[in-house]
């Protein structure tokens, strides 16, 4: 098959499974083309089959802001035309989704089909909000398919956008065999590990003071990934609770496996997570997790077995389990399997097919009709 994708190129969870759902299906003998406004963060390179085409922002004295959503259709139509394109997967539902249902319509002739994929923020909370609701809930309506990360989030689409259409759940996966990890050198200083782009749902200041109150107790130090407009916030609160000492930033990063495989717990506190595709990161390499008992974060991690999972704002419950699992190295390597077991659950062999007969069902279906039939004696 020949598929066009469109993510966000940033560091959050939705353009990074995306880009492994490329690549995974570049190996599997498709032809896939990245389309958006700069090359996804963990697209370093382009492997065999997988070609990146960037939307070019232009420039208009008249316009007041620059229509990305147009721009990115032409550019779609574009590739598609070039690249003979069958399938335009979207991963998110606001600009991306009017945008590739947009292209379908400008190209009748090429038949495409749009797959959407919804990731959470996409519609709980730039989706819903009043000025975004009806193309949101258009977009879902008129896509040729659409998928959702997780059971709760499917329910919460259903319910805020009040859809008849079947929504499918596929999860997010991982490469397995990027996270193994080798035997990590304890030399008696637990890594404690966040991951996220500290936005106010990741609730930053939480992991300081879950840190904050672990370390009282045991030798350990937090490694900070990523970046975002909470992490100056985080960082004060650290400096007032007296770990910033302790305290490890080292921004963005192309690959977080290596530091996965230097840590010994991932801590997660979100207000609420679509799916916690860092989570499933974590079990794969072999991290326990401590995290909120959230969105889809149950669905991934399994309490008790893999993880903790508490109430969001639960700190001091959180701080006593961080310091159980790093405390009790039998405890912890008994997660540390499980973790690695329930991964499996989500390995690229398992999730990749899922999608792949997505593509071959929806291309095997009818044509979308136009969004609005010419009107007799209207011009054609």
């Amino acid at each position: 098959m020949r598929l066009g994708i469109t993510c966000y190129p940033t560091h959050g969870g939705s353009g990074v499974f995306a880009t492994e759902l490329g690549k995974q299906l570049a190996l599997r003998g498709h032809t896939v083309s990245f389309i958006s406004y700069s090359a996804p963060l963990r697209l370093v390179d382009l492997p065999p089959r997988v070609t990146f085409h960037e939307v070019e922002a232009g420039e208009y004295p008249l316009l007041k802001q620059y229509p990305y959503t147009l721009a990115l259709a032409a550019k779609m139509v574009e590739v598609a035309t070039a690249n003979r394109l069958q399938v335009l997967h979207v991963h998110y539902a606001i600009p991306f989704s009017p945008a590739a249902i947009l292209a379908r319509q400008m190209a009748p002739e090429l038949n495409l089909r749009v797959v959407t994929t919804l990731h959470g923020t996409d519609t709980s909370l730039v989706g819903a909000a009043p000025y975004f609701h009806p193309v949101t809930r258009f977009s879902i309506e008129q896509s040729d398919a659409v998928t959702t990360v997780s059971e709760y989030l499917r329910n919460e689409t259903v319910e805020t956008f009040q859809i008849v259409r079947p929504i499918e759940v596929i999860p997010n996966c991982v490469d397995l065999d990027h996270y193994l990890r080798a035997a990590r050198i304890d030399d008696g200083t637990k890594v404690v590990l966040h991951i996220s782009n500290f936005r106010e749902v990741k609730r930053a200041t939480d992991v300081i003071r879950v840190f904050a109150r672990a370390r009282e107790r045991i030798d350990a130090r937090l490694v900070l990934v990523g970046d975002g407009p909470d992490l100056s916030r985080a960082l004060a609160l650290a400096r007032a609770c007296g770990v910033a000492g302790d305290v490890t930033t080292v921004g963005v990063v192309d690959d977080v496996a290596p530091f996965l495989q230097a840590a010994d717990l991932l801590l997660l506190p979100s207000a609420s997570e679509s799916f916690g595709l860092v989570a499933l990161e974590a079990m794969a390499s072999g991290v326990p997790v401590v995290a909120s008992r959230a969105g889809g974060l149950p669905e991934v991690v399994t309490d008790g077995e893999a993880g903790y999972l508490l109430p969001p704002g639960e700190v001091e419950g959180m701080a006593e389990r961080v310091v159980q699992l790093l405390a009790d190295a039998d405890l912890h390597a008994r997660f540390a399997a499980a973790g690695r077991r329930q991964a499996a659950r989500f390995g690229c062999d398992e999730v990749v097919p899922r999608f792949e007969a997505l593509y071959e069902r929806v291309l095997r279906q009818p044509p979308a009709p136009p969004v609005m039939e010419p009107q007799a004696g209207a011009p054609g």
